[in-house]
């Protein structure tokens, strides 16, 4: 049965949204087509009818986690940049891999990615810093960005740490509050 051009296209969004969550879940390697199709409700099947590859899906998943992270944290950047800073660094962000933070989430995979993935990411970090730099404290452009590079390296780093020492609780919490501690916006 052929779908509408809409059916087909809103297929192709729920696969790109679960692909999101589930590639920052489980990682790249970590999930299979069949998986993720059927994730999204669909059959293996009708793929390729929307992706060259898993690589071209893992490129436009990772595209479309980071615009989600950017969306969020504009909108928590305008209201506080220090109640960001704690939700990015709390217990619920670090256990909730899904649905958290892509740039934690899918470094590694990108790292060892093509360049279609590398350019996701690059363009991903890139939007990120812009919409931190805003919000910086400095007086000049060059110094909101460094600041602005440091707090997302910072942040990014923390949280990464804290989900890799696993049950070492106290390790976790410690990391992500020298974290904050050490940012502007922390403190």
């Amino acid at each position: 049965m052929k779908v509408s051009r809409a059916q087909a296209e809103e297929n192709r969004e729920r696969i790109l949204d679960n692909a999101a969550q589930l590639f920052r879940e489980r990682g790249f390697d970590g999930i299979g087509l069949n998986d993720l199709m059927q994730a999204a409700g669909l059959t293996r099947g009708g793929f390729y009818g929307h992706f060259e590859s898993k690589d071209d899906l893992a490129a436009q998943a990772t595209r479309r986690a980071l615009q989600g992270n950017r969306e969020q944290w504009k909108k928590q950047t305008d209201r506080s940049l220090q109640a960001w800073v704690k939700a990015y660094l709390s217990d619920a962000h670090r256990d909730h891999i899904g649905a958290g933070c892509g740039l934690v989430a899918l470094a590694g995979d990108a790292a060892r990615g093509g360049p279609a993935v590398k350019q996701a990411f690059a363009e991903g970090v890139a939007s990120l810093v812009a919409t931190l730099q805003h919000q910086m404290p400095a007086d000049e452009a060059a110094e909101k960005r460094e600041q602005a590079l440091a707090m997302l390296s910072t942040l990014v780093g923390a949280l990464l740490l804290s989900r890799a020492v696993g049950g070492d609780t106290t390790l976790s919490c410690e990391l992500r509050e020298a974290a904050r501690k050490s940012l502007p916006a922390g403190g």
